[in-house]
């Protein structure tokens, strides 16, 4: 997909898990060229500045995108931080509102008039996760897990973790719909580099298409530019395997 500076970013309302209607951040490409759509899932942090500037990002590759904000159902109207914290106080988003979701997203980008009638998502933080439960659970094209904790593993070993939503996808992945791209940090604990290597082998096992990167003196969040996380070779090469990805599986 080429790059494209004729997009609209704009706060949009969806119809979301249950048929709410949710408010979520769109980049819209403004010609009539048939192209797929990027659903974004954001971060723990919530719906934020970062995460807005990851779904213009993908207007400017030329994808229609869409992410959905998914404290909406805990806190409509809320500032991002209180909202956030309101989701996490009751546990983080269930399983079930988060395929709801993100089934939304990617009914919205499939109904907008230059779709080609692909959807692809991408997660990061609580988000890869969450991507790979959208890509167990839906009809999705191709699905980007950025250093998502707890696919495998299990987050009850964890002293004081408060998401009590969280769950590992063991039962989910014999049903993953769509080819996986998992970008990693070598150094992160969550997901550790044996729950990525775990995570490999079961796919392996399962004959799953997949692909995975670890990046070596990275961490977690190291996409984030705004955080000391931030390694720029590691993301520079994340996105152009992003690029190359998606341009692969949500092509015409």
């Amino acid at each position: 997909m080429s790059e494209n500076d004729a997009f609209l970013s704009a706060t949009v309302r969806i119809t979301g898990h249950g048929g709410a209607e949710i408010e979520a951040y769109a980049a819209l490409l403004q010609d009539e060229t048939a192209r797929g759509g990027v659903v974004v899932i954001h971060h723990l942090p919530g719906y934020d500045e970062a995460t807005k500037e990851i779904v213009r990002r993908f207007g400017h590759l030329g994808y229609n995108a869409v992410m959905p904000n998914l404290f909406w159902h805990d806190a409509p109207g809320a500032a991002p931080d209180d909202a956030a914290a309101a989701g996490r106080a009751k546990g983080g988003v269930p399983d079930e509102r988060l395929v709801g979701d993100v089934a939304g997203a990617a009914e919205y980008l499939r109904s907008l008039p230059n779709s080609n009638g692909k959807a692809g998502v991408i997660g990061f933080c609580s988000g890869g996760r969450q991507s790979v439960l959208a890509a167990c659970s839906l009809p999705l094209d191709a699905a980007v897990d950025c250093y998502g904790a707890f696919v495998t593993g299990d987050p009850s070993t964890i002293q004081g973790h408060p998401m009590r939503h969280v769950a590992p996808l063991y039962d989910k992945l014999p049903d993953l719909h769509c080819p996986l791209l998992g970008l990693f940090g070598a150094d992160d604990q969550h997901p550790s580099a044996a729950e990525v290597a775990e995570l490999e082998q079961i796919l392996t096992k399962l004959g799953k298409p997949f692909e995975f990167h670890s990046y070596p003196d990275a961490g977690h969040a190291f996409f984030m530019v705004e955080r000391p996380a931030f390694r720029p070779a590691a993301a520079k090469d994340g996105w152009e395997r992003i690029g190359s990805f998606f341009g692969k599986h949500l092509s015409a």
